[in-house]
């Protein structure tokens, strides 16, 4: 089962190693993958506890993706090495390898609504009948909306009686 883990875990992690602990037994008594540990470790020769704390934000373009997803795919660059090197996540540089494969833009995707789904602003009613006339259709919304309920419990209830229990005065 995978779970984040914070930066005093990570740090304390790679104190371990480098105190002479193996990879694997600590690994295996942590229930860590090692090649996220190792990564952690080379992290940390690297750029310091910085290394730790995880990795910069920052977007690349679609050309820059692409030249990172063919440094993997085409010269075999190491996954390890990619990470270290572009300061990226393992699952990042993944993700974008299997977009590359399936044949899908390295475009960056644009967040949230779109400019024509926004929502229509309420108008307010023009006359008194409109509002009027609004009104009267929340209420008949409302009526049916309770009508259902009473239903319900008068269901249920029935159900209880059957079953021999008696009804519940919630």
């Amino acid at each position: 089962m995978y779970r984040h883990h914070n930066f005093e875990e990570r740090l304390n992690i790679v104190s371990r190693l480098q105190s002479g602990e193996s990879l694997e037994p600590l690994c295996k008594e942590l229930k860590l993958d090692k090649k996220m540990v190792r990564l952690w470790y080379l992290r940390y020769k690297k750029y310091g506890e910085e290394g730790l704390r995880g990795t910069r934000y920052s977007r690349y373009t679609a050309d820059e993706k692409l030249a990172i997803v063919k440094e993997f795919v085409e010269k075999g660059v190491f996954l390890q090495t990619l990470c270290l090197r572009y300061d990226l996540n393992r699952s990042t540089i993944k993700t974008w390898v299997r977009l590359y494969r399936q044949g899908l833009s390295l475009e960056n995707r644009k967040r949230g609504r779109p400019p024509g789904m926004a929502r229509p602003k309420k108008k307010e009613a023009q006359t008194e009948l409109e509002r009027l006339q609004a009104e009267n259709l929340r209420l008949r919304a409302e009526n049916a909306l309770l009508k259902k309920v009473k239903a319900l419990v008068e269901e249920q209830e029935a159900r209880a009686r059957l079953n021999g229990q008696k009804p519940s005065r919630n």
